[in-house]
């Protein structure tokens, strides 16, 4: 091999023929929580931190929906749910909060409103 060759294998040019370039695969298509929804959610998760109901969340992206999963403690399965599946957004609506035992709580077409059953002030007898 001379100098000449191997000036030419790095400029991209082969010996045995023309080169194969092959293509950056794409990101898989995932749905995600954007900007706004996000906010809300982690205002909502604010608050019940400060109030000492919730200490762990986690968050999931897959290609049918989104996932926002609320712990007491990250050892144990989460309490709630708050998920974002496209695929309803025209029958019963895009959002869900699910239970850990899988029931759904409140299912819509705007977040702020499905949140809000998570948002209830508790009463205090004395």
């Amino acid at each position: 091999m001379s100098e000449g060759d191997v000036s030419e294998s790095l400029r991209g040019g082969s010996m045995q023929g023309s080169a194969h370039i092959l293509p950056f695969p794409a990101a898989p298509k995932q749905v995600a929580f954007d900007r706004s929804e996000l906010q809300t959610i982690l205002n909502l998760y604010g608050r019940m931190v400060a109030a000492g109901e919730w200490r762990d969340y986690a968050i999931d992206f897959t290609p049918d929906k989104a996932v926002f999963s609320i712990y007491r403690r990250t050892s144990e399965m989460p309490l709630y749910r708050i998920e974002k599946d496209p695929k309803l957004a025209k029958k019963q609506g895009a959002y869900s909060v699910i239970v850990s035992t899988g029931l759904i709580l409140k299912r819509g077409h705007e977040l702020a409103r499905v949140l809000r059953v998570l948002d209830k002030p508790k009463v205090v007898s004395n």
